[in-house]
């Protein structure tokens, strides 16, 4: 019997600097019945022509101006053909057994998504350090969304989890309307139309941080309405699902989250998240920050802190 295909989509933009280490990644993985589609947006720093090296090696290469990850995810997406699919990014590495050991951990499911160990590296995998979670076992998908957002703290990147077609099948693909977390919304969406989560030992995802011009460095207005509506439309999906305490309390951290990050820019995305907060019944996160910013918290509120640490910043 042969094994199930699995599809391997990649977004690429401007990534030169490290495509060809993610691509070898993924055709250095122990199971082989892989079909890998790059989609080059538009890149204009030589990724197009390292991405013709690897046609030879059964790389998938197309080519086409998409405007945004979502897009260009949903581009690869047509063109897949398999019945497992994972979303990876051009700047990210994956361990060789991981396809494999999720695979295993699935064993034929189709209602379940597979999810793995994730660490941070800069530069060269000597400096990864691994960052282990509460949902690092297997859970119940709404639960893992709840224990996820409860210090709004979620790692949900793309090349964590392995999904299931038929699951995309009943979600559908990436939201086009979102440049910002739209990884955020799309995983509420998945898990809330899948049964559980399956944590995957031995998997790892090493996430490549301090990118320069990465996405989640983005701070333009447009950026921060995709945060916004990210994080609205995906705590929508987990409150239609279920909307006891744990659920209301979850959602209601993860939009205090972004109150505390960009006040006091975007007073009216914070006014309106405010308000649904105190719908959902109250937050009860408290801010991020250095020392001296809690020192100034105890002393005149978080706001003013806040309002000090950016003035400072800048």
């Amino acid at each position: 019997m042969s094994l199930p295909l699995v599809s391997i989509c990649i977004p690429c933009h401007n990534a030169a600097t490290y495509v060809g280490a993610a691509l070898d990644s993924v055709l250095a993985q122990t199971y082989k019945n892989l079909e890998i589609i790059v989609v080059n947006d538009g890149s204009t720093d030589g990724s197009a022509e390292i991405l013709e090296q690897y046609r030879e090696r059964g790389v998938r290469v197309i080519h086409e101006m998409c405007g945004s990850a979502a897009k260009a995810r949903n581009r690869a997406l047509k063109e897949a053909t398999c019945d497992y699919i994972k979303f990876f990014d051009a700047d990210d590495l994956l361990s060789p057994e991981m396809i494999e050991k999720q695979m295993e951990r699935l064993s034929g499911r189709t209602d379940a998504l597979a999810s793995s160990e994730w660490g941070r590296f800069h530069g060269d995998l000597g400096t990864f350090k691994s960052n282990p979670q509460s949902v690092w076992r297997d859970m119940e998908s709404t639960e893992w969304l709840v224990e996820a957002w409860r210090n709004a703290r979620p790692m949900m990147q793309p090349g964590m989890f392995l999904i299931p077609r038929t699951i995309l099948e009943k979600t559908g693909g990436w939201d086009e309307d979102l440049t910002l977390i739209d990884d955020f919304e799309f995983f509420a969406r998945l898990l809330c139309h899948g049964r559980e989560v399956l944590f995957t030992p031995g998997a790892v995802l090493y996430y490549r941080s301090w990118v320069s011009g990465s996405l989640s460095g983005q701070k333009s207005r447009r950026a921060i309405e995709s945060q916004y509506n990210s994080l609205l439309r995906g705590t929508a999906h987990l409150l239609a699902r279920r909307e006891d305490p744990a659920a209301r309390l979850s959602c209601a951290n993860m939009l205090q989250d972004f109150i505390f990050t960009h006040y006091p820019d975007h007073p009216d995305l914070c006014a309106k998240l405010s308000e649904r907060i105190a719908e959902l019944g109250g937050a009860e996160l408290k801010p991020d920050g250095p020392p001296r910013f809690h020192q100034l918290r105890r002393l005149l509120g978080w706001k003013m802190a806040r309002r000090v640490q950016k003035v400072a910043g800048r």
